[in-house]
């Protein structure tokens, strides 16, 4: 499976952006997907997951409320929308998908075997 990131960009604190990511190879709805972000000097941080029918989602304590995941299978796209950008947002986002999935949520970086090549999400203050 390949997975393509974009949407990034350059955006004024305050903005909104939504990203995507294009899977390919076999057919997205075998895919458990999740967004990670990493900013400069820092460790990669899970933002949120989604099943692979998109029926459960999960997000880390921080990203709720802003951060919204979702999923169109039809068109083997996963999304992440993002409200209220701020200068701390500022980050490479990446998507990332794995193919098991046994109930429960995936909140590390292990827990995924596929990854994209990440989406440059700047924030000016």
């Amino acid at each position: 499976v390949q997975l393509q990131a974009s949407g990034g960009g350059l955006v004024q604190a305050g903005g909104s952006l939504r990203l995507s990511c294009a899977v390919s190879g076999r057919t997205s709805s075998s895919y458990v997907m999740a967004w990670f972000r990493q900013a400069p000097a820092k460790e990669r941080e899970f933002v949120a997951g989604i099943s692979r029918s998109g029926a459960s989602t999960w997000y880390a304590d921080s990203m709720k409320g802003r951060f919204t995941i979702s999923r169109d299978n039809a068109k083997n796209t996963v999304y992440l929308q993002v409200n209220t950008l701020n200068p701390e947002d500022t980050a490479v986002y990446y998507c990332a998908a794995r193919s098991s999935y046994y109930g429960r949520d995936y909140y590390q970086a292990s827990d995924y075997a596929y990854w994209g090549q990440g989406t440059q999400v700047t924030v000016s203050s």
